[in-house]
């Protein structure tokens, strides 16, 4: 039997359609995922995130013990920001993406992918054990809500104080929400401004309440996991289980910038990353782009127009909403994924034209302070 989140209630009055994500049964949309994707871009949506998976770190030795552990390097997070980051194998294959917070100089919150949640877990007590730290999954004692859009601050200074809003980009900090104590990060899937909040499970059902009636003026709606799959391709965000599993490594994903080499003790999977860093590519993640209406999806084939010959294969396909035409992200053999280079779709047993491009599909408009922000020196 699928898990229930602590806002089941509240979604099941929105009359939303749920579907089984990661054993949680989850919102997969609640008037249509055009309208909520829609929602998000253009003013704000509501996500319920608390299927996914917190895990708490801490003790004298944890930053020690995260570079070890990790492909980045934990130690040089500062106090009250976050970083993305990834836990491989041995051989170099992507276990789970991973955001890590630190909250504390020696205490830290490692967000997992709700599926890979206890994999995450175990294999992180292995890789610690030794370390002065303990670990515990605090999973069962967090829910996550998100509020996402360019108009998530003005629904975010309804409830909060106004100096949650100067929050900086992945960056987080306890507050008050509505009168509750929570912590809130500005960070996301979306591709837009936004904000996330951890609060205790019996605080959810009042957080969303207060920002769901906050929102209202501003457009904000309920939104699904479907339309969340929608924002965070067009923003070019990968998704394990389609663009990293344990066959792929960082660098066949185009992300090999977040592993840190030259690390004081080395970290697991160093030798084989090492080697991926240094070999010719056998594949390499890539956008495409069709004029066509069909949209690819997961395992449909990429061709060589000239020659019929299977070049590579979807990994995530969609008719973008913010677009309008099909996007995707596949895996292309070398020397096919220059931008501007042609591909054939074949999308059930029928070809279809597609162009590889850039990522991400869609980049949103800085506001005036984001730029300015972006300007000052990193914490």
């Amino acid at each position: 039997m699928s898990k229930k989140a602590p806002l089941y209630e509240i979604h099941r009055a929105l009359d939303a359609s749920f579907t089984d994500y990661a054993g949680w049964s989850m919102p997969l949309r609640y008037t249509s995922e055009l309208a909520e994707h829609q929602a998000v871009r253009n003013a704000a949506g509501i996500f319920d995130l608390s299927h996914m998976g917190e895990i708490d770190i801490c003790g004298p030795e944890a930053a020690r013990a995260l570079d070890y552990a990790l492909i980045g390097q934990p130690s040089k997070i500062a106090v009250g920001r976050a970083r993305y980051t990834m836990l491989v194998h041995e051989t170099g294959g992507v276990l789970d993406d991973l955001v890590v917070y630190r909250l504390r100089e020696e205490r830290y919150l490692i967000v997992a992918n709700a599926g890979n949640t206890p994999i995450v877990l175990s294999t992180l007590r292995d890789r610690i054990d030794g370390y002065n730290t303990t670990i515990e999954d605090v999973s069962a004692h967090c829910a996550l809500i998100a509020v996402q859009g360019p108009k998530a601050p003005a629904v975010i200074r309804e409830l909060a104080d106004p100096e949650v809003l100067s929050l900086r980009y992945y960056a987080i900090s306890l507050a008050r929400l509505a009168g509750q104590k929570v912590l809130i990060a500005r960070t996301g899937y979306t591709g837009e401004d936004g904000f996330e909040i951890y609060c205790r499970p019996q605080q959810a059902p009042t957080l969303w309440q207060a920002a769901s009636e906050a929102g209202i003026p501003h457009g904000l709606l309920a939104a699904g996991l479907a339309c969340r799959d929608t924002l965070r391709l067009e923003a070019g965000m990968p998704l394990y289980g389609q663009e990293l599993t344990i066959r792929t490594t960082p660098f066949d994903a185009g992300l090999g910038k977040l592993v840190v080499f030259g690390k004081p003790g080395g970290f697991v999977g160093q030798a084989a990353l090492a080697a991926s860093r240094d070999a010719e590519p056998i594949r390499h993640l890539v956008g495409l782009a069709s004029i066509g209406r069909r949209a690819p999806r997961a395992g449909y084939l990429v061709l060589d127009p000239d020659t019929g010959e299977r070049i590579g294969e979807v990994t995530s396909g969609a008719l973008s909403p913010t677009l309008g035409h099909p996007v995707a992200m596949a895996y292309l053999k070398p020397g096919r994924t220059a931008p501007g280079t042609k591909v054939l779709l074949d999308i059930r047993g029928q070809q279809q034209p597609a162009e590889v491009t850039t990522m991400p599909f869609y980049r949103r408009p800085l506001t005036t302070s984001e730029m300015r922000r972006s300007h000052e020196p990193a914490q």
